[in-house]
């Protein structure tokens, strides 16, 4: 592996922002918007209470080597799988360590190869995918959709491993890991269900949560707070400028 990590988004495009600051050193997080209230939502009345609230929505820059720990032996392994740092460098476009964590950002269309080498490769043999989180970043442009492997290795003590692989609004669509780990059928469903995130391949991509025909996906922080039509005995849900207030 090469010591300074390509530190290119998943377009290409670089991201002179979020280069580290240097070999070993902890790189400072870079800012990509405001969050406001508690929970961040836009378009309604804040009912929390905590609608003056203003904080920063912080991503960790990239980190370098060494990156402490067992973590390198991990990019060690994981680099002579996929053969050699250049492979290495056009599969993972960069890697974070933060609040003790290992974090590798792969481009969507290397995800099935790295996932592969992850658990196959004797050194790494992580076996488990213990779900896949989706998240929802709407002024991250080009890359709002967010889908985070879990992973953990039982042969090597019970190391731990993300990786992040992220899609734009306008082509919502990461390749499935079922043929993977087929244990992540029904929480690629729960990503889809919630976040609208397409896994290709997958065997049966249907709903898991909400009723077949429902509108939208309810966890994007674009989605309405209330106002949605309540079918099951009736209720209702009143949008938040009709709810009570509290200040």
């Amino acid at each position: 592996m090469t010591e300074k990590q390509d530190a290119s988004g998943p377009d290409g495009a670089p991201e002179a922002d979020n280069l580290p600051a240097g070999p070993g050193a902890t790189p400072e997080p870079v800012q990509r918007g405001e969050r406001r209230g508690m929970f961040g939502a836009q378009g309604g009345g804040d009912t929390s209470g905590y609608g003056g609230l203003v904080a920063p929505i912080l991503f960790p820059g990239a980190a370098v080597r060494p990156y402490g720990g067992y973590y390198d032996d991990v990019a060690d392994g994981l680099e002579a799988a996929l053969g050699g740092a250049d492979a290495f460098g056009e599969a993972v476009y960069r890697v974070v360590v933060d609040r003790g964590e290992l974090t590798l950002h792969v481009r969507r269309e290397e995800l099935l190869r790295v996932l592969r080498a992850l658990r196959d490769e004797p050194s790494l043999r992580f076996e488990m995918c213990l779900g896949v989180s989706g998240v929802h970043y709407p002024d991250d442009t080009g890359a709002e959709l967010h889908a985070v492997y879990h992973l953990l290795s039982i042969t090597h003590d019970g190391r731990r491993l993300r990786v992040e692989v992220t899609c734009p609004d306008a082509d919502p669509y990461i390749p499935s890991a079922v043929s993977v780990y087929p244990a992540v059928d029904w929480h690629e469903r729960e990503t889809w269900d919630m976040f609208g995130v397409i896994f290709d391949g997958h065997p049966a991509l249907t709903r898991i949560l909400m009723p077949d025909d429902w509108p939208g996906h309810p966890q994007r922080k674009d989605y309405p707070l209330g106002g949605i039509p309540v079918e099951y005995k009736g209720g209702t849900v009143p949008p938040p400028d009709q709810r009570r207030t509290y200040s």
